[in-house]
């Protein structure tokens, strides 16, 4: 997907890489081996070219940061393909207050990590676990669960991000994780069908409060049902969307 796009170039568009792909240029190497396009001056053309070469090597190179500043966050699905293997679906819960975790979970697409606040959320620990990712997927992540980490761990993160919930957006489906998952026919334990957000945060003070050992593993199975089921959206929706946008042309 992402040789095939033109979004991250300066001042171009949806409405413009579309005009590039109904000159039949549909990937960098056509881009480059065509000495003019219609709409670009031949200097701003070879100002672009200059870029498009930036690009491939840095996909060559795995800075991913490249894309991270110059691809618009709604286009980031565009380098999963390349990254699927080296991704890692996260996801948080809190005490219901903005920037306080209590469960956090990693999934890399085999297994699961749970950090838990008091027993083994230490920032270290986590940043060295987040540093072996190249690209981030999550549900409401780019609103909600990114920006908290950052601040509670006091990080920056310079790698691609998909939020599925804007991919689904755009594909027409709203509302919830659980709502979409059901759309998709992405099922969840019995245990923890039906349990919302809300009814984390009340586990977690019965947790803290009681030490009701049954009240915490019921939000780590809650969460790990979270970053589990990332991964089938990601795999359902994601080629979809590109198919739409590409596709159509």
């Amino acid at each position: 997907m992402i040789t095939h796009s033109f979004i991250f170039l300066p001042r171009v568009s949806h409405a413009t890489e579309r005009k590039i792909w109904n000159q039949n240029i549909h990937d960098w190497d056509l881009f480059l081996k065509n000495k003019s396009i219609t709409g670009f001056s031949s200097v701003r053309k070879e100002f672009l070219n200059a870029h498009v070469i930036r690009a491939r090597n840095a996909l060559r190179n795995d800075e991913f940061d490249f894309f991270h500043h110059n691809l618009p966050k709604g286009e980031h699905y565009r380098l999963y393909n390349q990254l699927k293997y080296d991704v890692v679906f996260l996801d948080i819960e809190t005490t219901g207050y903005h920037g306080d975790i209590t469960v956090l979970g990693l999934y890399d697409g085999t297994d699961t990590k749970t950090f838990v606040r008091g027993i083994n959320m230490d920032r270290k620990t986590v940043l060295d676990e987040l540093s072996k990712y190249k690209m981030a997927v999550s549900f409401n992540g780019l609103s909600f669960d990114m920006p908290i980490m950052q601040k509670y761990f006091g990080f920056k993160w310079n790698k691609p991000h998909v939020d599925l919930r804007f991919v689904c957006s755009r594909l027409g489906y709203s509302g919830g994780l659980k709502k979409i998952e059901k759309v998709f026919n992405l099922k969840r334990d019995d245990e923890v069908e039906g349990m919302s957000g809300e009814d984390a945060v009340t586990l977690w003070r019965d947790w803290r409060k009681n030490h009701n050992r049954d009240a915490l593993d019921k939000i780590i199975a809650y969460n790990e049902e979270d970053i589990v089921n990332l991964k089938p959206l990601a795999e359902k929706t994601i080629p979809r969307l590109w198919e739409k946008h590409f596709k159509s042309i």
